[in-house]
């Protein structure tokens, strides 16, 4: 099974000494495994937007088999941070966005000032995965194979962990400040 966060790499690896049908092969088996394994627990929560975007993946890797294009398994890296952006800016209409619920996770009895923080947080993650969305489109369209897989392979990977380290500042400097 590919390992999700290194799906970009493993893409370029796979587009530069194999073929796209090849790599369309592999990411149909490991999402079919992926989703089987997911399903038992998961399926019963998923919404129709989630099953979408699920859906929209298999489409993308199947279609992308079948006619041999490098370019829509480019658009990979696209399509999971769209499907993020969706479900991180969808809970933003819901009683408790996503990043409220995972909060919630570690602070059952979350105050009111933290879920007004958790909702600021989710809209920043939703700009963010906008924006990478954008970039990462562009990489698949314009750049090379090389940049494509640094920008998806790992530029967006420490983009995250700079947010998430910024974030946990950010908490960490209010938490006491709020008590």
């Amino acid at each position: 099974m590919i390992v999700w966060t290194m799906y970009p790499l493993t893409i370029y690896a796979g587009l530069r000494w194999g073929s796209p049908r090849i790599v369309g092969i592999l990411l149909l088996l490991n999402l079919a495994l992926r989703r089987r394994q997911d399903a038992r627990k998961l399926m019963g929560e998923l919404s129709w937007m989630d099953r979408g975007v699920v859906l929209g993946l298999f489409v993308l890797a199947s279609v992308a088999t079948v006619i041999n294009s490098e370019i829509l398994i480019r658009l990979f890296p696209v399509l999971m941070n769209f499907g993020a952006l969706v479900l991180f800016a969808r809970s933003l209409y819901a009683s408790q966005s996503m990043v409220e619920r995972f909060a919630r996770l570690q602070e059952p009895n979350l105050p009111p000032s933290g879920v007004v923080y958790t909702r600021r947080v989710t809209q920043v993650w939703c700009f963010f995965l906008a924006v990478n969305t954008g970039v990462s489109w562009w990489t698949a369209m314009y750049a090379t194979q090389e940049v494509w897989a640094l920008y998806n392979g790992l530029i967006t990977y420490v983009l995250m962990a700079f947010l998430f380290v910024g974030e946990w500042g950010v908490r960490s400097y209010l938490r006491p400040r709020a008590a």
